[in-house]
């Protein structure tokens, strides 16, 4: 319905009220903002008594109603003229003034016949009708009024969440008391919780629907006490234990692609599947809330992997439901004592790697601390369960005539069952799953919890570098040695001991610390502080002996220690003084180098081919005082080529490592056209880049090692499909380059290793390391395999062999020792060795054609 259709006869005003908002119209419409203190009349309204101000309102919306916006050549004004009395209008409307209740009628008729929801004022609709009614009591004509407002809201298209709102509100001003489901049909979560909710008896259906309308009313980043409260008031009317069930099967099926798409979105787009109903997602965060409340493992579990469904990218958009992870975060760091939910904010720090996801979680920890009275960095620590171990990677659970064990080894988990005779069975015996199923469910669920926490704490302690992290000799020795997970991780590192001027390295050895020759170090005690030992800061023999004590032992690190590789500033280096371009020029797929920046802590965003300049990825370290910046570069000029769909570039330009000093009221500042100023200003000082030789040796290390990786694992050069050289062959000189170039140091501590593993191998015998390749001698042919990229050349004519690792890629490399856990390219070279030594084994065409052409 239009404003020009019938309409009720304006309340009559006054002379002084017409001659007021007759001057509003005069006055210069492009005064910004369109308020009335903007207007000389509109300050002598603002001066008015209450009824003149009520006057001047109803004439208001008569003239709106008798002077439609025009908009066309040369009619710019009179549309600007009335935008401008509208908003007047819906400034007024917001204050407390004696209307009568005609006057109510006739306002909210004239919003009914707008165009839309936006001229129609529904917010100051809302408002007036609130202010009347604390007044006044409500009459079946005002009550046909509003619910004739309410259906307008709604009318002609599909409602979005705050027209749904709206809609809520203006029924419970009418009166209406119909409890109604504010679920939308489509999401899966959403569907079974219709279906659930209408089985019930009326009264639980009417607290459900009056629940989730409460949980719908959801804004802001976390709930308040009074939302809380009320919250709390319905959860025990409908029972502890249903709400909790229906929680805890809900939340899982939020994962689940909707059958087809939502209606908003009919694109023929198969992403559209994972969109979630705006307003189910309200539901959800609402939902979440609550939840702060449970101290229950079950529930914490529930919230992570909801929180991890709703960060999942849809292609092209962004992640499904971004609100209801936060409010997962918030819930998990509010949960109570227990820890639980902390345990599970470090398992997402992990495996969520968007930047807002990752603030979020820093941010849920940091409450978390402060609520514990401790840092965040002591919570993380405090906060990993023991999972039921009560030995250092070890849990053991008798059953009837059976032990059960489960064991963490290195990053997995092995299970095994015995007889009472200690003979090992190959699965769960039948009378312990007929007779124990609640005591094997919480087994499975602690081997995958085990699985998850695992990395999340290795990964944890592998950054502790760059943090300047010591401990006390007894608290370090609770958390870290003595935890039943932690210990699994922490026993196969090298530590620092120190004590007055005293220090030694050691590591856990058959119940003692022991130096790299054996010797017991018995000098530890409570004043002694600990450190992650770094191979920077000893001499090379240390590193050595320290290698050759892990393979003697044949102890895996969790991840790169005594084989850790070490930058050292270059000649080229110490001549360009302020930047290293030792990884500058390369390409790299954008999308994976985002993804490893989050993961080691870098800020960076997706380049787009709309960017008129590109920022930097960049590292903060506020233990050093210092930012890290690596140059980074969109490339190509093809839309839909060269980028996704969304415009965003699908590789980039490598270029210089920079380091500046972290200074207060910093403001970086781009120059254009996708280029930088070598310096950064502050105010209007210039602030120039810090040269590297007054970098701390280990920070320019550990950045650079991380540089490193992002080359080593986002090159073009690794792809062994990429041996054209990819769109109008472009890339194919990089592609060369870098597939058989020079080594980079990880490929150097990856060689070193190679010469302690191969002379173990099976196939020593037709081994060999020589130059920058492990030369394989198979029986049709030897083969070069690159330490670098893992690429592949054959002899005698260096004629590429193009092998496509599968997910995994062990092939027998998983029977081999090796010093460290994470190197994938290590394991693919060792793969592709044991492949190529057996050649003539090869049964897959795509090789075989290869290897006889």
């Amino acid at each position: 319905m239009l404003n020009f259709l019938k309409r009720k006869p304006a309340p009559e005003t006054n002379s002084e009220a017409q001659s007021l908002v007759n001057q509003l119209v005069k006055e210069d419409e492009r005064a910004h903002p369109f308020k009335l203190e903007s207007y000389p009349s509109g300050k002598k309204i603002l001066q008015a008594e209450p009824e003149l101000q009520r006057q001047v309102t109803l004439a208001l919306v008569d003239w709106l109603d008798r002077n439609h916006p025009q908009i066309g050549p040369g009619l710019h004004t009179d549309w600007l003229q009335h935008w401008k009395m509208q908003n007047i209008l819906f400034d007024l409307l917001k204050w407390r003034l004696p209307y009568s209740e005609t006057d109510l009628l006739y306002i909210l008729d004239w919003s009914v016949r707008q165009g839309n929801n936006y001229s129609r004022g529904i917010p100051q609709m809302i408002k007036v009708i609130s202010n009347y009614l604390k007044d006044a009591e409500r009459t079946e004509a005002l009550e046909k009024q509003i619910l004739t407002l309410a259906n307008a809201v709604q009318s002609g298209h599909r409602p979005n969440l705050q027209e749904r709102r709206w809609v809520i509100q203006l029924h419970e001003l009418a009166g209406d008391t119909e409890i109604r489901l504010p679920l939308v049909k489509g999401d899966v979560w959403a569907d079974a919780a219709l279906a659930h909710i209408h089985r019930l008896d009326e009264a639980l259906q009417n607290t459900w629907a009056e629940f989730l309308l409460h949980c719908m009313r959801v804004n802001g980043s976390k709930p308040s006490k009074k939302w809380m409260t009320v919250a709390d008031a319905f959860i025990t009317t409908l029972g502890r234990d249903e709400y909790r069930s229906r929680l805890l099967d809900w939340f899982p099926l939020a994962s689940q692609p909707r059958p087809e798409p939502a209606p908003n979105y009919r694109r023929g787009n198969a992403n559209m599947v994972w969109y979630l109903e705006p307003v189910n997602g309200d539901l959800l965060k609402g939902l979440v809330w609550t939840c702060s409340r449970e101290e229950d493992p079950e529930m914490a579990r529930a919230l992570s992997a909801l929180a991890f469904t709703a960060y999942k990218k849809i292609p092209g958009t962004g992640p499904r439901a971004a609100k209801v992870g936060n409010a997962c975060f918030w819930a998990l760091g509010e949960m109570p004592a227990g820890l639980e939910g902390i345990a599970q904010l470090s398992i997402l720090k992990l495996r969520i790697k968007a930047r807002p996801a990752q603030t979020a979680i820093a941010k849920a920890l940091e409450s978390a601390a402060a609520r514990e009275g401790i840092s965040a960095e002591d919570v993380e620590e405090l906060s990993v369960p023991d999972y039921g171990m009560r030995e250092v990677g070890i849990r053991r659970e008798q059953f009837e005539g059976h032990t059960y064990q489960l064991k963490v080894n290195g990053s997995d988990v092995e299970q095994v069952w015995a007889r009472e005779d200690a003979k090992i069975v190959k699965s769960v015996p039948k009378a312990i799953r007929e007779n124990y199923p609640d005591e094997l469910k919480a087994l499975k669920q602690a081997v995958k919890d085990i699985r998850k926490m695992l990395p999340a704490q290795r990964d944890r302690i592998d950054n502790l570098y760059l943090a300047q992290k010591t401990w006390a000799f007894s608290v370090w020795r609770e958390r870290y040695i003595e935890h039943p997970l932690v210990g699994t991780i922490a026993r196969r590192l090298i530590w620092k001991f120190s004590k007055d001027d005293r220090a030694a390295s050691g590591i856990w050895h058959e119940g003692q610390f022991v130096e790299r020759n054996g010797r017991p170090l018995e000098w530890l005690d409570e004043e002694t502080t600990v450190e992650l030992w770094h191979p920077i800061n000893v001499e090379p023999e240390v590193v050595l002996a320290w290698r050759a004590w892990l393979t003697e032992h044949e102890v895996q690190q969790p991840f790169k220690q005594a084989h850790r590789e070490v930058y050292i500033l270059t000649g080229a280096e110490l001549n360009t003084r302020v930047y290293s371009n030792r990884y500058a020029a390369h390409i790299l797929r954008q999308h994976q180098f985002n993804a490893l920046c989050a993961a080691r802590g870098w800020k960076n965003s997706l380049r787009l081919m709309v960017d008129d300049y590109f920022p930097p990825a960049i590292r903060t370290l506020p233990e050093w005082n210092l930012r890290v910046e690596y140059w980074i570069e969109g490339i190509g000029d093809n839309y839909g080529t060269d980028t996704n769909e969304t415009g965003t570039y699908l590789y980039v330009a490598t270029d210089q490592v920079r380091f500046y000093p972290i200074e207060a009221g910093h403001n970086i500042a781009h120059a254009g056209g996708g280029g930088y100023q070598a310096t950064r200003w502050r105010g209007q000082r210039e602030v120039e880049p810090l040269p590297l030789e007054h970098i701390p040796p280990l920070v320019f290390s550990e950045i650079m090692r991380d540089v490193d990786m992002f080359v080593g694992v986002a090159s073009l050069g690794n792809d062994p499909n990429w041996l054209d050289g990819g769109p109008e062959v472009r890339y194919r000189d990089y592609w060369h380059s870098y597939s058989f170039g020079d080594l980079t140091e990880s490929a150097k501590t990856r060689k070193q290793v190679l010469e302690m593993v191969i002379p173990r191998l099976k196939i020593a015998e037709r081994c060999k390391l020589v130059d920058k390749f492990l030369v394989v001698r198979g029986d049709i042919r030897t083969y070069k395999i690159h330490l670098g990229s893992g690429n592949i050349l054959m002899e005698p004519n260096d004629q590429y062999l193009c092998i496509v690792p599968g997910r995994g890629g062990s092939m027998g490399s998983d029977r081999v020792f090796l010093p460290f856990e994470g190197d994938q390219t290590l394991a693919v070279i060792l793969s592709k060795a044991f492949m190529l030594a057996e050649d003539k084994q090869i049964t897959d065409p795509t090789i075989t054609g290869q290897l006889r052409r």
